[in-house]
């Protein structure tokens, strides 16, 4: 049985990653390609025990950061590892990357000690191909804050409620992380409309499926 392959997509809340999941999910599906669609922190139920902590809950960085890769490690041996051996594809709303962008950078956590965590929780399970949504701070407060209104109010998580500076690490982050993950990670413009944004979608995948 063939090896499945690992995608996953990356970015900040706002950026449109919940719409794009689902195109993706129909892109696979016409495609005949038997998949598993999971998230981080989350995917097993330890794991999103552990994300009801981490978004509500106040913390250290450090206990964050453990905590983070603790959930990875049950959501690699669990969901990604298993299917992956079976042939399935696996297609994860956030991997490791998340964490170099929002623990190290965000945070400010060593970028050593990062990896090394990733070395011993992930080990060879990586990504194949990492989709990076990309969008400003405004753009994404705007389409956050659009999203999340209840009875007029805007309900935001532990994350979600930092400021602009916290976002900007972020972001920044990511794209240093994207200019080394050597063609892994394709940064795409998500300031722009859903149907252009698909487009490009649509030439990645081709490409990656071919």
């Amino acid at each position: 049985m063939m090896q499945g392959r690992f995608i996953s997509l990356e970015g900040m809340d706002g950026a449109g990653k919940s719409t794009h999941l689902a195109w993706l999910a129909d892109y696979l599906r016409d495609c005949g390609i038997d998949f598993v669609m999971t998230r981080e922190p989350g995917g097993t139920p330890l794991a999103e025990t552990l994300r009801a902590l981490l978004l509500q809950q106040d913390m250290t960085a450090e206990t964050e950061t453990l905590l983070m890769f603790a959930a990875r490690r049950e959501h690699v041996v669990s969901v990604i590892e298993p299917a992956l051996q079976r042939g399935q594809w696996v297609i994860s709303d956030r991997f490791a990357d998340a964490s170099f962008a929002y623990q190290g950078g965000g945070r400010g956590m060593p970028f050593a000690m990062l990896e090394a965590l990733e070395e011993f929780t992930v080990k060879s399970c990586k990504p194949d191909l990492t989709l990076l949504f990309d969008v400003p701070w405004e753009v994404s407060r705007q389409r956050l804050h659009a999203g999340r209104q209840q009875n007029g109010a805007v309900q935001l998580d532990r994350f979600e409620q930092e400021a602009q500076s916290f976002f900007d690490r972020v972001r920044e982050a990511y794209h240093t992380r994207a200019q080394q993950s050597q063609g892994r990670m394709q940064v795409i413009d998500a300031a722009r409309s859903v149907a252009e944004i698909q487009q490009d979608l649509r030439v990645l995948m081709d490409r990656f499926c071919a």
